[in-house]
């Protein structure tokens, strides 16, 4: 199989965070299809714009040779398929891969003899070839490794991060035979300014894939664990992490929340597939349990500074500044901020919402949230900054405490504020 730039002719199945910049960049060089079941979603890449702000209008124009649909059949063309569909978690922490069987079911309709199709889907080590091979071999009447074959390279895309892009982030390929696997390299290459790093199988570009947030995942569970210790000890936890990280080979990690598309949910895909092979996680799944508990013990020292400081939670008011996952990007998935909400409603405490990188109507949809636009001065009890947005550390500390009334307290998850400028941090 010998890559020939001229007969590639791509389609990109997912067009959000992972699949749009995909669909972008290859769409400067090769026809290219991005295929969406949202019809608005494909509606406003129509016209020019993306709300997820991970492309701009002018690249988006630069991309002259893609095109944006919801129609599969005008896949039927392409000879190489790219599928960038979510895996999510569903009942019992367990992996959720309608959207993958559902994007290999649609492929299959379209697949043709010699045809090529890549995931990049975050999935456990064998799920591309146990999982998804037999659906496109079912729906197309076509044997694997024969008439049709498959990649995996693995996404790398980091939300709102103008420094990190697709093009500058190395990218790890495979393929399910050396020729393909070399193919899907040269291809790959055409596009990835940073390099690619061509695995020996797809089983180990997945695991590859799957440790990298588990790695982070893990060591964001100490540092939670470590701030828990300190506030018991009446430590700084930024002061005490600033001071070890002068040795060289610290690693910098800080505590918060840990939501997002990845972070908080590729693990469970590891210690599925681990359980599977008849081996239980520990620590893996200590570190998710440590972290998915951590909006709770937020909630729990709020509470407490509340009590201490003799406001009443049935009757406070609390502003939360910042719902997305992350700073300085719109994305809501699997945010913990919701978390934290609810928690504080659980206890009678009158919450609102702020965050001026969000959609309200996204909100209010996927969370049931109302946000407020511009949050009342000095109205709050207590202000709790969750997201580190660039505009919440332009408030500063004069700002930030504008919201609150003359007894308030203010609660510093991300650091926005020096250190003694909040009533009390993570």
């Amino acid at each position: 199989m010998k890559f020939d730039p001229k007969n590639i002719r791509i389609g990109v199945i997912g067009l959000g965070y992972v699949g749009l910049p995909l669909a972008v960049e290859f769409g400067r060089f090769y026809p290219t299809v991005g295929f969406d079941i949202n019809q608005a979603r494909v509606a406003e890449l129509i016209g020019g714009t993306d709300s997820t702000l991970e492309v701009t209008a002018d690249e988006l124009a630069e991309a002259r040779h893609a095109t944006y649909t919801t129609d599969v059949e005008s896949l039927r063309d392409c000879n190489i398929y790219i599928v960038t569909v979510p895996t999510p978690i569903g009942d019992g922490k367990r992996p959720l891969l309608t959207p993958l069987r559902r994007a290999s079911e649609t492929l299959s309709e379209v697949l043709k003899k010699g045809d090529i199709v890549v995931y990049e889907s975050t999935v456990y080590p064998g799920a591309t070839e146990e999982f998804c091979v037999p659906f496109l071999e079912q729906g197309s009447g076509l044997t694997f490794n024969k008439d049709f074959f498959v990649g995996y390279s693995p996404e790398r895309i980091n939300p709102g991060d103008k420094e990190h892009r697709l093009p500058t982030i190395l990218k790890v390929t495979s393929g399910s035979t050396q020729d393909v696997a070399d193919f899907v390299d040269d291809l790959y290459k055409t596009i990835i300014t940073a390099g690619t790093h061509k695995a020996s199988s797809i089983k180990v570009a997945e695991a590859a894939k799957v440790i990298e947030n588990t790695q982070r995942d893990v060591n964001i569970a100490l540092v939670n664990e470590l701030a828990m210790i300190f506030e018991r000890l009446d430590i700084d936890t930024e002061e005490v992490l600033i001071a070890a990280g002068t040795k060289w080979n610290f690693l910098p990690f800080r505590p918060g929340l840990v939501g997002g598309h990845c972070i908080g949910i590729d693990p469970y895909y590891l210690t599925y597939k681990a359980e599977q092979v008849g081996y239980h996680p520990h620590m893996i799944l200590a570190g998710r349990r440590i972290n998915d508990n951590m909006a709770q013990y937020i909630v729990t020292q709020i509470i407490k500074n509340m009590i201490a400081a003799d406001i009443s939670p049935k009757s406070a008011r609390v502003l939360i500044l910042g719902l997305t996952f992350k700073e300085n990007c719109p994305d809501l998935r699997n945010t913990k901020v919701v978390d934290i909400v609810s928690e504080l409603q659980d206890y009678g405490v009158s919450v609102d919402v702020h965050d001026p990188w969000v959609s309200a109507a996204e909100a209010s949809a996927e969370y049931g949230l109302d946000l407020v636009d511009e949050p009342e001065k000095g109205a709050y009890d207590v202000v709790v900054i969750a997201v580190g947005h660039r505009q919440f550390h332009a408030l500063g500390v004069e700002g930030v405490r504008s919201f609150g009334n003359g007894s308030s307290l203010v609660y510093d998850i991300k650091y926005v504020l020096p250190l003694g400028a909040a009533d009390d941090r993570l």
